[in-house]
């Protein structure tokens, strides 16, 4: 075994790489710990003082504003990780099956199927007909499959998983498999998923974030409190407390937090998904890089 000599040029390349990139990591993780220590400062130091690294004020009034009604707040949480994993894993499989058809090249109208897809990214048919048929057609409102259905399918992730299976998976692959007596299902399941892990981790990380961010569908078809998601529960608490800050002329004179109850449901909304990246960090790169190149 040749072990090569470390040159100067080599450590040297070394040490400036790693202040590089410690220094962008510093940057990227300060606003966070910003938001979070401030999330437990007193409203009364931030409008004084404003935001600090390192406040001297705790106070936990925002937290204990946001989870005035842990019942309440813990059946949002439960709708929002239902919705987001059982909608996730349904659109990724529909999602790949439908780019796995258009990419097997003996099915006849494939490019024109392609083609009626791409063109929803360009038109639509506005908000009030999208409106009348989830409602007045399908009958969806104050039904949990409204939360799952309207984020779940997304023309330019088929688009871009039909580009990653035609760009990976070889012709030569599926045709010997159908020459073993593998019907398409079979190939599908067996064969495209495993090998599409990178695109569906990359895919399935976006339309994850969609599900848990999404409180624009419950306020347009949600009236059932008990099936309102964390996002749009939030979103409710922060109304609530903006119309109540604009009743009176001073903010200083309110008793309840504003701006702390901001950067608390921050944390609150966006805690628990952050833990999801590590999970797909590996194939992330590889799925988007790959999953972009025309072809």
């Amino acid at each position: 075994m040749v072990i090569l000599k470390k040159t100067a040029d080599y450590i040297a390349l070394n040490i400036i790489s790693y202040i590089v990139v410690s220094l962008f990591a510093i940057f990227t993780v300060a606003p966070f710990l910003i938001l979070i220590m401030n999330s437990f400062t007193s409203e009364h130091y931030i409008l004084n003082h404003g935001f600090s690294l390192l406040p001297k004020e705790l106070s936990v009034d925002a937290y204990s504003m946001i989870f005035a009604y842990p019942e309440k707040m813990l059946r949002a949480y439960g709708v929002t990780i239902f919705i987001t994993l059982v909608g996730t894993v349904i659109s990724l499989f529909l999602s790949s099956m439908a780019a796995y058809v258009m990419f097997r090249k003996e099915i006849k109208y494939r490019n024109t199927l392609a083609f009626f897809i791409f063109f929803t990214t360009l038109f639509n048919g506005g908000l009030a007909p999208y409106y009348i048929i989830v409602s007045n057609t399908l009958h969806l409102q104050d039904n949990l499959l409204v939360l799952l259905l309207v984020p779940m399918f997304s023309a330019m992730n088929i688009l871009i998983l039909r580009n990653f299976i035609k760009g990976s998976i070889p012709d030569s692959l599926i045709e010997s498999a159908k020459i073993d007596g593998a019907g398409d299902f079979r190939i599908f399941i067996q064969m495209v998923l495993p090998l599409s892990k990178a695109a569906l981790a990359s895919i399935g990380l976006f339309t994850a974030l969609g599900y848990w961010n999404d409180w624009w569908t419950p306020m347009m078809f949600m009236q059932n409190d008990k099936l309102f998601p964390l996002q749009y529960v939030l979103y409710q608490i922060l109304s609530s407390a903006n119309m109540a800050s604009s009743m009176v002329n001073y903010v200083s004179r309110l008793d309840m937090p504003k701006e702390t109850l901001k950067l608390a449901m921050t944390v609150v909304s966006a805690g628990p998904i952050v833990f999801l990246y590590p999970f797909v960090q590996k194939y992330f790169v590889k799925g988007v890089t790959i999953g972009a190149v025309k072809g």
